[in-house]
């Protein structure tokens, strides 16, 4: 039997905070803009921000603890109310269709485990995953933009907090 995992966008209660003005993580309040129509992908329910649409552009750290591995980086947000990406074993569609993504797995202290980045085509993250948690040590795995570095999701093994 395969293990079976989750895909999670940045929290709910998260996004809920940026909408309503909360800090982010170079201590700045979100930027509000309108879509353009270009790629602009919301990290709460990983779908492109339609042409016309506001967003929020901000920076964003996610990672419980502050320590030398905690990355921050620019994300994009719908600045209304959008559904969570439903936690599959699915990648969305605006990953299936985009750039390849740099894509580590960190241990439960945070830290990334040498040796787990890689940048992979969209269609190989999950078997990576897949093959990343046969390591005990991986608690979870970061997918983010190979060409901007900006955070795109968080993987974890099903039946663990996301």
């Amino acid at each position: 039997m395969s293990l079976s995992t989750r895909i999670s966008p940045i929290p709910t209660e998260h996004a809920e905070a940026f909408r309503a003005g909360a800090i982010d993580a170079n201590g700045q309040t979100p930027v509000k803009l309108l879509s353009d129509g270009s790629s602009i992908p919301c990290r709460h329910c990983l779908t492109n921000v339609n042409k016309g649409d506001p967003y929020l552009v901000l920076s964003y750290r996610p990672f419980e603890k502050l320590h030398a591995y905690a990355e921050s980086g620019p994300i994009f947000l719908h600045a209304e109310a959008c559904n969570a990406y439903p936690f599959e074993d699915i990648l969305p569609s605006m990953i299936m269709r985009g750039e390849p993504r740099l894509v580590r797995a960190y241990n439960k202290e945070e830290r990334i485990i040498y040796g787990t980045g890689k940048i992979l085509e969209p269609d190989l993250i999950l078997q990576n995953a897949h093959k990343l948690f046969e390591n005990p040590d991986v608690s979870f795995i970061h997918v983010r933009s190979s060409e901007n570095n900006c955070y795109t999701f968080r993987v974890n093994r099903c039946g663990t907090d996301s």
